[in-house]
C-alpha cells in the first residue's frame, strides 16, 4: 500500500510542495546582505549590483524550459513503448545550482576562499537564484499535466508555496542560527538540495485521471490556506510581541507538522478513488480543438504545440508578455521601494517590518486565489481566464493610486491590494500560456515571459521611482518626507497598471472563442 501511495501524482504534487516550500533562498537576500557587505568590504552601489543578479537569475529561466522538455519529451523505446527521462532531471540540476551558488558565497563571507571579485561573486548570486527556475519549472510543469483539467488550482498551489517559502526560511533562520547570517547562507546551501535531491524520484507525470479529484484537490487548498493562515499569525505575534526563545522551536515544529499534511491527501486519493487514463490532450480540458489566432489555425494537440520561436510570432504572446511587464513590473517596484515609502511617510520601523513580513502572504493569497478562481469561473461559467487577468491589473491600478495618495496609514491597504493582485499574475500567467501554446514546450514559453519581471522592474523600479525621488529631494542629505515624494512616481505606475488592464482585455477579447470551446468540451465530456 505505502508503494502504491509513492507512485502517484498526489505524491507528486506533495513532494513538489515540500520542494517549493525551501526553493525561495532569494527571498531571504535581506537576512545575509549586510554580512555580505562587510565581508566583501561593499559600497550600496555594489550591493546593489550583486542583487540585480539575484533578480536576474530568479526570473531568467528559458534554460530550465528547454531542459525540462527534453527531459520530459516521450521517446519510443525498441519495444514500442514509450519512455521518458522526467522531470527530476531539472530538479537535480536545480538541486546542484543552488548548493554550488550558496556554498561558494559562505565560503567567500566566511573566508573559507580568498576574496572573490565582484563580477565573480555576482555570478555565484546568478547561479544560487537560477536554481529557482529549474526547480520553479520542474514542479509547477509537472503539477500542470498531472491535473490538466485543474491546472489553475495545481499552478496556484504550486506558486503559492514559492511565494511563503521565504517565510518559512526565516522561521528556519530563527530556530537554528538566530543573528548568525554565515551560517543561513549554510542552510539555504544544503537544506533545499539535500531534499530536492531525496525526494525527486517522486516526481514524476502521469497518463492517468483520479475520480473525485475536484474534491482532494479542495482539501489540498484548504490546508495550503491553514498553512498560510498559520504562518501570517507567527509573524504578527513575532512582531508585535517579545516571544521567548523557546517560542521559535515550537512554531517552526508546529509549521513542519503542517507541512506534513498533505500526506493525507494522498492517503485519502488513493484508497477512495479509480484512477483512468487520459485521453492524449495537449490543453488542460481540449482534446484537439481547432481555433484561429492570429489568422492561423492553430490545431491544439501535443505533437502540434508551439515551441518558444513559434509562440513568439504571434500576437497573443505579446499581449501576453505587455501585460506581464505592466502588473509584474509594477508590483516587484512596489515592493522593492516599500521601506523607502515607508519611511518618508514616517512610519515606524515595526509598522515597515510588519509590512514587508505580510507580503508573503498576500502574494500567497493571489497565486493560490487567482489560480482557484479561474479554474471556478472556467468550469461553471465559462469566463475566459484571462478575464481575471484583467480584473486584477484594473484593481491593482487603485492599490496603486492608494500609495500615491499618501493618506495616513495608506500602505496598509495599499500593499494588501498590490501585493493580490501581483501575486495572481503568477498563477494566471502560466496557465494561459499553457492553454494557448500547450504544455510541451510551455516551461520554456512561460519562463520567456517570466523575463518580464525583471524587466519591468529595471524600467519602474530603477528608471522611473529612483529618478523621480532622487530629483524629487530637497535641501541636503539623501532621504525625502511627506506624501510628495513618491505621488508622481506611484501615479505614473498607476498608469502602467491600467494599460496593462486595457492589453488584457484585447486578450479576452482574442481568446474569448477558444475559451468558449473550452467551456463547451467540458460540458460535453461530464
Amino acid at each position: 500500500m505505502a508503494t502504491e501511495i509513492l507512485r502517484t501524482k498526489w505524491m507528486a504534487m506533495t513532494v513538489s510542495i515540500w520542494i517549493q516550500c525551501t526553493g525561495g533562498g532569494s527571498y531571504t537576500f535581506g537576512i545575509y546582505s549586510a554580512i555580505l557587505k562587510s565581508t566583501q568590504s561593499y559600497d550600496q552601489s555594489t550591493l546593489d549590483t550583486v542583487s540585480v543578479f539575484k533578480d536576474i537569475g530568479g526570473n531568467v529561466g528559458v534554460l530550465s524550459g528547454l531542459v525540462y522538455t527534453a527531459a520530459t519529451f516521450s521517446r519510443r523505446r525498441r519495444d514500442g513503448r514509450e519512455r521518458r527521462e522526467g522531470p527530476w532531471v531539472v530538479i537535480l540540476i536545480g538541486a546542484i545550482l543552488n548548493f554550488t551558488g550558496y556554498f561558494l558565497m559562505w565560503a567567500s563571507v566566511t573566508g573559507l576562499i580568498t576574496r572573490p571579485p565582484v563580477p565573480v561573486m555576482c555570478l555565484f548570486m546568478f547561479i544560487a537564484a537560477q536554481s529557482l527556475t529549474f526547480l520553479n519549472t520542474a514542479n509547477v510543469v509537472s503539477s500542470l499535466e498531472n491535473f490538466a483539467d485543474y491546472g489553475g488550482t495545481a499552478v496556484g498551489i504550486m506558486k503559492g508555496f514559492v511565494g511563503l517559502s521565504g517565510a518559512m526560511l526565516i522561521q528556519l533562520y530563527e530556530t537554528i542560527c538566530p543573528g548568525d547570517p554565515k551560517t543561513f547562507i549554510l542552510l539555504l546551501a544544503i537544506v533545499p538540495s539535500l531534499l530536492s535531491v531525496l525526494v525527486m524520484p517522486l516526481v514524476r507525470i502521469y497518463k492517468t485521471s483520479t475520480v473525485h479529484e475536484k474534491k482532494h484537490l479542495d482539501g489540498l487548498s484548504a490546508l495550503s490556506l491553514i498553512i498560510a493562515a498559520y504562518l501570517m499569525i507567527t509573524i504578527i505575534l513575532k512582531t508585535i510581541l517579545s516571544l521567548p526563545s523557546g517560542a521559535n522551536a515550537v512554531t517552526l515544529a508546529v509549521l513542519l507538522v503542517l507541512l506534513a499534511s498533505p500526506l493525507l491527501v494522498a492517503v485519502r486519493a488513493r484508497r477512495g478513488s479509480v484512477e483512468k487514463p487520459l485521453s492524449s490532450l495537449y490543453s488542460p480540458l481540449v482534446d484537439k480543438l481547432e481555433t484561429k489566432t492570429s489568422g492561423e489555425v492553430v490545431v491544439l494537440d501535443e505533437d502540434k504545440s508551439l515551441n518558444v520561436l513559434q509562440a513568439m510570432r504571434n500576437v497573443d504572446f505579446w499581449l501576453l508578455f505587455l501585460a506581464m511587464i505592466c502588473g509584474m513590473g509594477s508590483g516587484i517596484s512596489t515592493i522593492n521601494n516599500i521601506r523607502q515609502i515607508g519611511e518618508s511617510l514616517r512610519y515606524t520601523s515595526v509598522e515597515i517590518n510588519s509590512l514587508l513580513a505580510l507580503w508573503s502572504i498576500w502574494n500567497f493569497i493571489g497565486r493560490f486565489g487567482a489560480g482557484y478562481a479561474s479554474d471556478l469561473l472556467l468550469h461553471r461559467k465559462g469566463w475566459p481566464r484571462p478575464l481575471l487577468m484583467a480584473t486584477t491589473l484594473g484593481t491593482m491600478t487603485i492599490g496603486h493610486l492608494i500609495i500615491a495618495s499618501g493618506f495616513q496609514g495608506n500602505l496598509y491597504p495599499g500593499s494588501i491590494i498590490v501585493g493580490i493582485c501581483y501575486g495572481s499574475q503568477w498563477s494566471l500567467m502560466p496557465t494561459i500560456t499553457s492553454e494557448l501554446f500547450g504544455v510541451k514546450h510551455m516551461g520554456t514559453i512561460y519562463n520567456t515571459i517570466s523575463i518580464a519581471s525583471p524587466m519591468g522592474s529595471y524600467i519602474f523600479s530603477v528608471r522611473l521611482i529612483g529618478y523621480i525621488y532622487d530629483h524629487t529631494i530637497t535641501g541636503e542629505g539623501n532621504t525625502c518626507y511627506g506624501p510628495h515624494c513618491f505621488r508622481l512616481a506611484f501615479v505614473i505606475i498607476a498608469s502602467v497598471a491600467f494599460l496593462g488592464f486595457l492589453v488584457s482585455c484585447v486578450l479576452v477579447f482574442r481568446t474569448k472563442t477558444l475559451y468558449r470551446q473550452i467551456f463547451e468540451k467540458r460540458l460535453h465530456r461530464r
